[in-house]
């Protein structure tokens, strides 16, 4: 019976946020004030439906009572969350909330799967971020000078990028956190949302040609810090980030160009340095040759995608904890084992909604610091999404990125929950 119960929970979950991801693109087509309110509604019982049925398969499969408090701990939060901002901010943009709250959805359901402990751990996070969170699109509205903090944005995230440097410890061969009271911190989350305020801040002021340079200079440092401290992946969104930013506000191809030329000059150099660089390309070049070493990460993600098929094995019905770290760097292909291809293709298409949603309010916006802030944040976002998905399905390089509010991950989780407060602070 239980097993009848898994086989069809997951047709109807792919069917649930099928309807889900449907409705974010359709909203955009609704005029009328109350037909979106009744689209975003529908979409508020789409999520809490699937969220319960995949923790009452979860519980019929371990007949564990402590999954059904935390279910029930959750919906608490994500009710709050929703409830909250629609009654302290009635003017935020709901459709960003809902994506927000289906993604946490996600990630706890898949934590909850892969490791209780580990999802526990997680929820714990959420809360502090989301009580934290709330307060931060009061203070973008309230404090008038945040364009005027150019040099405290670029000082603050140039020392601590150089603390990790100096004292972080070493994971998977790169400098990346330290600890605080027993609580591990990964600096970069937080910096990559202030490193964006110190491009627009500076680039709102000037697009002469010797304030690109100090822009550069200054972006430059980060980047390098990053680079010595091997955490590359961040190195490529910091870069990414900078020079999406910068063609925004000058719109000349130039500047595009050679930062382009730069970053295959940059990446190719990395490959001479790094060793764990050259063990990541020859993984994604042809990680069947050395399937039982270096391979073997990439290897079993692709089995588990390709054994999962369009409709998933269900619930607990897969292997996904053969995946080396698919708590964190490979989700996505555990998302794609057990909840199906087509689940996970409207992961990603949430995702876009997230990221058009964003560059939209950045077009309504007149000034322009907050519109380069939005689109940097709005590129920090899609190209962290873009490249763990694609080092999972090998379509890149495996980075060490985490999937935004699903991977297991504090520093993640909370910098993209401030990411989306921010956004809505604008709004």
């Amino acid at each position: 019976m239980v097993n009848i119960i898994v086989q069809l929970s997951k047709y109807l979950m792919i069917l649930m946020i099928t309807v889900y991801t449907y409705l974010c693109f359709s909203i955009f087509g609704y005029y009328d004030p109350d037909k979106k309110k009744r689209c975003l509604r529908k979409q508020n019982v789409l999520m809490f439906v699937m969220h319960l049925t995949a923790f009452l398969v979860m519980y019929l499969e371990k007949k564990d009572t402590k999954i059904l408090a935390l279910y029930l701990m959750q919906v608490t939060l994500l009710g709050g969350t929703i409830l909250l901002y629609s009654f302290i901010y009635p003017k935020v943009s709901r459709l960003v909330v809902n994506n927000m709250c289906m993604l946490l959805v996600i990630g706890f359901v898949m934590l909850s799967r892969l490791s209780f402990a580990r999802a526990v751990r997680q929820f714990e996070i959420v809360v502090a971020s989301a009580v934290i969170t709330m307060f931060v699109p009061y203070l973008i509205k309230k404090i008038t000078f945040l364009k005027d903090l150019t040099y405290f944005y670029a000082g603050v995230g140039i020392i601590l990028l150089a603390i990790v440097f100096i004292i972080g410890r070493v994971t998977y061969g790169a400098k990346l956190s330290f600890e605080i009271a027993g609580i591990g911190i990964q600096p970069s989350e937080f910096v990559k949302i202030i490193y964006v305020f110190f491009i627009a801040s500076m680039l709102c002021k000037s697009k002469e040609f010797y304030q690109v340079v100090q822009t550069s200079i200054f972006a430059a440092i980060h980047v390098i810090i990053l680079v010595v401290s091997k955490d590359l992946g961040s190195a490529l969104i910091f870069f990414i980030a900078y020079l999406f930013m910068l063609y925004i506000a000058t719109h000349k191809l130039l500047y595009l160009g050679a930062g382009t030329l730069l970053g295959c000059v940059a990446a190719v150099a990395a490959y001479f340095m790094f060793h764990h660089v050259r063990v990541r390309v020859l993984a994604f070049t042809d990680p069947f040759s050395v399937i039982d070493n270096e391979g073997y990460q990439v290897t079993q993600s692709l089995f588990a995608i390709g054994t999962g098929g369009w409709f998933g094995m269900g619930l607990y019905q897969g292997y996904p904890k053969l995946i080396p770290v698919v708590e964190e760097d490979f989700i996505f292909s555990a998302i794609s084992e057990e909840l199906g291809l087509l689940f996970a293709l409207c992961v990603i298409l949430i995702y876009l909604s997230c990221f058009i949603m964003f560059i939209y309010i950045a077009m309504q916006i007149k000034d322009e610091f907050y519109c380069l802030c939005t689109t940097g944040l709005a590129c920090v976002l899609g190209f962290q999404t873009f490249l763990t998905i694609g080092g999972a399905v090998k379509f890149i390089p495996s980075t060490g990125v985490t999937l935004p509010l699903i991977s297991y991950g504090g520093s993640s989780c909370f910098s993209t929950m401030i990411i989306f407060a921010i956004i809505q602070g604008i709004f």
